[in-house]
């Protein structure tokens, strides 16, 4: 897709910077088994109907591999959100030894 602000893994700092917000497009089992932490979940077909959940300010959009947050980052920009999707999502992240968290009570994982 052109036109879609992307930043791969090595282009965001860590920590988050201030100011930064973390929106997860995944489906809930993805979530549950591993995300980054502060990060909102909202899968991405519920994203319409959940535009108000969308935190302000600059927005990195991920989900696994980088196609669903890349339909997530077009459609809000053109809502007017600044966002930016995460090439390579969770799966580059989860390489790149970046933190995550679980719900599951085991070690997050990229499922």
């Amino acid at each position: 897709m052109t036109g879609i602000p992307t930043v791969s893994v090595d282009g965001v700092p860590q920590p988050l910077p201030e100011g930064l917000a973390v929106l997860d497009v995944r489906e809930p089992v993805e979530w549950e088994h591993g995300h980054i932490e502060g990060a909102v979940h909202i899968p991405l077909m519920d994203l319409p109907q959940r535009l108000a959940d969308v935190p302000e300010g600059q927005v990195l959009v991920v989900c696994k591999v980088g196609g669903r947050s890349a339909q997530a980052t077009g459609y809000l920009a053109q809502q007017g959100h600044d966002v930016v999707n995460l090439d390579g999502g969770m799966l580059d992240w989860e390489a790149a030894g970046r933190p995550m968290v679980s719900e599951t009570g085991q070690p997050p994982q990229v499922v």
